[in-house]
């Protein structure tokens, strides 16, 4: 049985679509849907974890359709939202049991030590969230997600906000709970943290999805070597032949694919200055999942798209 599988998920706003016929067929790995803000992450996973209705097509969670046994597909998942979703005011134990209590979960005392001791909170476990540092309210929230042993869990964007060594450490958490069998299926904006841990990922843009695969195949799409120039002035004509324009990745810094690029940098050189290009400096190093994304997600200047954030704030403003 599949933990996770879409056919045609589409969801609209009037006449805006958010998420464009998405097929997914997740299985036990650490999956990673990535895409700029308003491509659809978010409104994927209020989608799949039965917040939100679909406007047409279908999705199971364990064999479990997400509109018909919506339901059943809950007592099979966890989900951690990006916004902070702890009681400062209460103990970490305390934040934890009340989960337990919410899903009926029998010799509580137990499961709520089992969980706290697996995010290595135990020592903390007694004293109040508001003097837990943002990675420690991370990993509580963890804690919590995973009380009831959930098959399949969903994570909104889980080290955001982090410092590298809280980042780290979630991750850490992550991978250990795939080696246990459990399905993960996590959005993020960090392409080093999809590309490090993610078993597969899948890039979305405006609302469609544009490539899935394991982070090293994609990686393997755009080239050998990647060529940051930091340069003042636009090309007029097309690149020399065998190096491709990637995009610039911020104003001045232009990023190119090749192969053997140590031999294709001085050729790079003096073509933009032919150009009447002022070079900077001129670096190779090899692609990461960021020159991918960078590759196949078209920048977005009109501002299309759905606000993901937005619409998050308005569910909680209703609620």
């Amino acid at each position: 049985m599949t933990p996770i599988e879409t056919l045609g998920l589409t969801k609209y706003y009037g006449d805006l679509c958010a998420v464009d016929h998405l097929d997914l067929s997740v299985g036990n790995e650490i999956f990673g849907l990535l895409g700029p803000n308003g491509s659809g992450k978010t409104t994927t996973v209020l989608m799949l974890t039965t917040l939100l209705q679909p406007t047409e097509g279908s999705a199971r969670i364990c064999g479990y359709d997400i509109c018909r046994q919506a339901r059943e597909v809950r007592k099979q998942i966890s989900y951690v939202p990006q916004e902070m979703a702890v009681d400062i005011k209460l103990t970490g134990r305390e934040n934890v049991a009340l989960f337990a209590k919410l899903y009926g979960i029998p010799r509580r005392d137990e499961a709520v030590g089992r969980v706290l001791e697996m995010m290595d909170l135990s020592e903390r476990a007694d004293d109040l969230v508001r003097t837990y540092s943002g990675g420690m309210r991370r990993r509580l929230e963890l804690a919590q997600a995973l009380v009831h042993e959930p098959k399949v869990l969903f994570l909104d964007e889980p080290t955001i906000g982090l410092d590298v060594a809280a980042r780290r450490k979630i991750w850490d958490h992550i991978r250990t709970l795939r080696s246990r069998g459990m399905t993960i299926f996590v959005t993020t904006h960090y392409m080093d943290e999809a590309d490090h841990s993610c078993d597969r990922v899948a890039i979305l843009d405006r609302g469609l999805v544009i490539a899935v695969d394991s982070p090293a195949a994609l990686r393997a799409r755009v080239g050998n070597d990647i060529i940051s120039a930091r340069v003042r002035g636009v090309p007029r004509d097309s690149f020399p032949e065998g190096i491709t324009l990637l995009g610039e990745r911020e104003p001045g810094e232009m990023v190119f694919s090749t192969d053997h690029g140590s031999e294709k940098v001085p050729v790079l050189f003096h073509w933009l200055e032919s150009q009447g290009v002022a070079v900077q400096s001129l670096s190779v190093r090899e692609p990461t999942l960021d020159d991918v994304f960078l590759s196949l997600v078209t920048a977005r200047e009109d501002g299309y798209g759905f606000d993901d954030h937005k619409f998050r704030m308005m569910l909680r403003r209703r609620g």
